[in-house]
C-alpha cells in the first residue's frame, strides 16, 4: 500500500484532492504561524538582544504552538475542511 493511501485511510480522507487541500492547509498554517510568532514576541519587547538566544527560541516555539492550532482551524475552515481540522486539533490536545 502506498504511503499516501495509508494516510488517506488513517485520516478517513475520501479523495486525492481533499488530501492535497489538507497538505496545503498544513503548509500555509505552519509558515504563517512561524511568521506571526515574531511580531507577537516584538509586541512584548522580546528579541534576541534582550534575552538569551535559548530563552528567545524557547518562547518563540511555545508561542507558535497555540498560534498554529488557531490558524489550523481558521485556514482549514477557509478551505472547507473545518470538520477534519477540528478533529485533528482535538487529537493534538489529547496527546
Amino acid at each position: 500500500m502506498l504511503f499516501l493511501e495509508k494516510i488517506k485511510k488513517k485520516w478517513s480522507v475520501e479523495s486525492d484532492l481533499q488530501l492535497l487541500v489538507i497538505f496545503l492547509v498544513f503548509g500555509i498554517t505552519g509558515s504563517l504561524s512561524t511568521w506571526l510568532s515574531k511580531p507577537v514576541l516584538a509586541f512584548f519587547d522580546i528579541n534576541r538582544l534582550t534575552i538569551s538566544p535559548l530563552a528567545y527560541w524557547t518562547l518563540r516555539i511555545l508561542i507558535i504552538f497555540p498560534i498554529y492550532q488557531m490558524l489550523l482551524l481558521v485556514i482549514g475552515t477557509i478551505f472547507g475542511q473545518y470538520s477534519f481540522f477540528k478533529n485533528f486539533v482535538k487529537k493534538m490536545f489529547l496527546r
